[in-house]
């Protein structure tokens, strides 16, 4: 009898102890799991940052492309280029929960507010280079640099630094498929020969779309013809023209982009009320805010779709 207490004592305490180094391994993984760290390549060189990053910090203007790719931000410079307090609208529900510290092209932002957020991971494009040795003493900050007038590529280029190329990938693939849709619905009920302009008016000045934003939706990812007398754009400065030069471009529809002040000068001027376009009410006029900068933004973009469609079936 003693024997046989004696060994269910025995056995007691090796389960037991089992258990407890069962446990004490798993609770080990999980750590080794949390630290994890991967090394990736930005501008300066190689950086070690976390597998998975939870609270990434976001100055450089790329919160939408880190959606993309399955990222969530908790702060943020993706701001409305008119009120940099606020998101612009394209981006209200992708960074809903995301504190906003400034706008991508500032080159200085609150550092205690970015410290407070308790980043694992800060992203940085060159405009923040002099915050960089500080920024890094908060957590491992990544520097890029983007081309900004190939935005596809500028996705890529992200995800490639991030080892996330798969999702990138997918999310493109399935724009050109919506962007091919939108065109062959405009193309039904505009034509497949109508041409198109669009402008910022600002300061009596127009700043044309071309290789960029709004213009660069319409002529790139809806195949939609250019008119004649275009002002080319060499780099990601846009091309500038008076209301003289706005009359040597000979578009079918225009779409406008200006502040109600900027618009109310528009309309009141002799030149452009002259415009073919103007007299046969195919003039599409748009707020400054969001549409100035929906045209940079990939998630801004895919909204554009069906918003161009919407405007220009309007119009028939």
């Amino acid at each position: 009898m003693k024997k046989v207490s004696v060994l269910k004592k025995l056995l007691a305490v090796c389960i037991t102890s089992m258990l407890f180094v069962g446990c004490t391994n798993t609770n080990t993984t999980n750590v080794k799991e949390e630290n994890k760290t991967v090394k990736v390549t930005d501008v300066r060189g190689e950086i070690e940052i976390p597998a998975k990053p939870e609270r990434i910090v976001d100055l450089s203007g790329n919160s939408d492309i880190l959606s993309i790719l399955g990222y969530k931000v908790v702060g943020t410079a993706n701001s409305d280029a008119y009120d940099y307090k606020k998101f612009p609208t394209y981006l209200e529900d992708t960074l809903k929960d995301a504190k906003i510290l400034g706008y991508s092209m500032q080159d200085t932002m609150d550092v205690e507010a970015i410290m407070n957020l308790n980043p694992d991971l800060i992203i940085i494009s060159t405009v923040q280079e002099k915050m960089y040795d500080q920024l890094k003493e908060i957590a491992p900050t990544v520097m890029i640099k983007l081309d900004a007038l190939n935005w596809k590529e500028d996705i890529k280029t992200l995800a490639k630094t991030f080892n996330r190329e798969e999702a990138a990938n997918t999310w493109l693939e399935n724009y050109d498929k919506k962007s091919k849709e939108a065109q062959n619905k405009i193309k039904e009920t505009q034509g497949s020969n109508t041409t198109y302009l669009s402008f910022l008016a600002s300061g009596g000045q127009f700043y044309v779309f071309d290789g960029a934003g709004f213009g660069n939706v319409l002529y790139e990812d809806l195949g939609l013809s250019k008119p004649e007398g275009m002002p080319k754009q060499t780099d990601i400065s846009l091309p500038v023209v008076t209301y003289e030069g706005l009359a040597q471009i000979k578009a079918d529809h225009i779409f406008v982009i200006a502040t109600d002040e900027d618009l109310k000068t528009l309309e009141g001027n002799a030149i452009w009320n002259s415009l073919l376009p103007v007299k046969n009410g195919k003039v599409t006029t748009l707020p400054s805010s969001p549409y100035f900068n929906q045209g940079y933004s990939p998630i801004g973009r895919e909204k554009l779709l069906d918003e161009i469609v919407a405007m220009l079936n309007e119009k028939k």
